[in-house]
């Protein structure tokens, strides 16, 4: 699944803001603020996760869950391609 600070850090990395995330994955603005505001891995519908991380990933971000292969471990987001892929170079 995907936590709080992962959320947070996908927007940061796509440079949205928390509205912009909201209408993209097509849910309400409150449902982003108060997934951004849990502690650890957010709970909630299936549904609106689901939407969330589809939105995630259909921008560019992919999800590092804890276990994966990585140098330092831990959870994390990375962008799928990089910046001049992005715009078309």
């Amino acid at each position: 699944m995907i936590t709080a600070q992962q959320l947070r850090a996908a927007r940061a990395l796509l440079g949205m803001d928390q509205r912009d995330l909201a209408q993209i994955a097509h849910l309400s603005l409150p449902t982003i603020q108060r997934m951004e505001a849990s502690d650890g891995v957010i709970r909630g519908n299936v549904e609106s996760l689901m939407k969330l991380i589809d939105a995630l990933e259909r921008a560019g971000v992919e999800l590092i869950n804890e276990g994966a292969i990585s140098d330092k471990g831990g959870r994390g987001v990375r962008l799928k391609w990089s910046s001049a892929a992005q715009e078309g170079r």
